[in-house]
């Protein structure tokens, strides 16, 4: 088939609604990965919480984040794509410019009259519930606007849009910290959101498209809920699944805390973080098509094992290279934790690439029959958890063995055994899956 022929079957299988969807998609993973390499430190450095309790309102904002869509979906599908995008980006537009403007100087005095832990709880909560609607409306487009031919290139169009706001929103990030200030980034991320607002109100066209299957009322989707908790077979994945997402986040929590600390304030962290979201835009094809042949167990354990060998890496070499630089073409020196760093993010992201697309098809051969869709819409229920949890686990361990005890190293050895826990777990649960099957 030529390529003149490829284009226009994309040209003519995708309705204007799934590029205008895509790229709004983009734009706020941009604004939410912008924001969240620098959240923990935002929080801590910047308005002076400690580690645990920045690693509390971590929790809070990320676990909503994914634990909203299973509900945020049902309004979504009730009230319409375009109403939905249209609340989501304003309120993520007002949220994120709240979370900023209370580490600026302009409004301290305002500010100064409120309990600083509660108020940043209350605006997390509300830019968490704007930022629930974004993925069940572009996922629901997606389905509305492609055709049957397209729509397996279109998830991948829009993985890969994902991954890219997720590699470009860090790098932004950076430019506007060590320009104006750690506070201005989440003006960018606010500006963000408020130009794909003005966007859905101009170009988003409701999908004319119906799905086939009947959407579930808010009631409904509340019930699916007890459903799926009481399927402990998928419940018991889902717990050990949480276990491999909680030390992923902890790139975000720990890792900004440790650059900061133990290398230097002025490092590009966020650049180092992005280095996942890099790894997957240029690695994720040729991984598929190594591990195409490898059973769906084997690659998810894969992905674990090479998850908890990150860290490992981390506790053996990036300690003892503290005070050590080398020498960038004669241009500059940097600290060789950079770098090691950035490699055990490498590895970290190769395994990632490795068991994501089998999550998927574990997961369906785990739903009882007639519930596979059911049991797919709570996929991101692990991410979630872990949030929830790994985000003041995360500020826990760093304050008990950086801030008072003083051993950085046992963070990384930590987080290794958990990754080691999750797969010794995994490998246990498949095994009795195999006798139970």
């Amino acid at each position: 088939m030529s390529i003149s022929t490829e284009l226009q079957k994309v040209k003519k299988g995708f309705q204007p609604s799934f590029w205008v969807a895509n790229i709004m998609e983009l734009f706020e993973r941009l604004a939410y990965y912008g924001q969240a390499t620098i959240l923990s430190l935002f929080l801590r450095d910047h308005l002076k919480f400690n580690e645990i309790e920045a690693g509390q309102l971590s929790s809070i904002f990320g676990g909503l984040i994914y634990l909203l869509p299973i509900f945020a979906g049902a309004l979504a599908d009730k009230f319409g794509f375009r109403k939905a995008f249209s609340f989501a980006f304003l309120v993520l537009a007002i949220g994120y410019f709240l979370i900023g403007s209370t580490g600026m100087n302009l409004f301290s005095g305002f500010y100064e009259n409120f309990n600083s832990y509660w108020l940043l709880i209350v605006i997390l909560i509300f830019t968490a519930i704007g930022g629930s609607f974004i993925k069940p409306s572009v996922l629901g487009t997606i389905a509305l606007t492609s055709s049957s031919e397209t729509k397996s290139l279109g998830y991948a169009i829009y993985y890969w849009l994902v991954n890219t706001g997720a590699a470009l929103g860090p790098l932004l990030a950076f430019m506007v910290r060590d320009t104006f200030g750690i506070e201005f980034v989440y003006v960018v991320s606010a500006v963000s959101c408020a130009l794909m607002f003005l966007s859905t109100l101009i170009f988003f066209k409701e999908p004319k498209a119906k799905l086939e299957e009947k959407k579930e009322d808010f009631l409904t989707v509340a019930k699916n809920l007890f459903v799926v908790l009481k399927n402990f077979r998928f419940i018991a994945f889902l717990l050990i699944f949480s276990l491999y997402w909680i030390i992923f986040w902890q790139f975000f929590i720990v890792i900004p805390f440790y650059i900061a600390d133990y290398i230097s304030p002025d490092s590009p962290i966020e650049i180092i973080i992005s280095t996942g979201a890099w790894t997957i835009i240029l690695f994720q094809i040729p991984i598929n098509r190594l591990t195409k042949n490898i059973s769906t167990q084997n690659a998810i354990m894969i992905g674990f094992i090479l998850a908890a060998l990150s860290w490992l890496f981390l506790f053996f070499f990036v300690p003892m290279t503290q005070g050590t630089y080398i020498d960038i073409f004669g241009w500059t020196k940097i600290s060789l934790g950079i770098p090691l760093i950035m490699i055990a993010i490498f590895i970290f992201s190769i395994g990632e690439q490795t068991q994501a697309p089998r999550f998927y098809e574990y997961i369906a051969n785990l739903a009882p029959k007639g519930q596979a869709a059911l049991f797919q819409g709570y996929a991101f229920l692990p991410i979630a958890i872990a949030w929830g949890f790994g985000g003041t686990l995360g500020g826990w361990i760093y304050h008990t063995f950086s801030t008072v005890a003083k051993t950085p190293g046992l963070i990384f050895l930590t987080l290794f055994g958990i990754g080691m826990l999750a797969t010794v777990l995994m490998f246990i649960y498949n095994l009795l899956m195999k006798k139970q099957a």
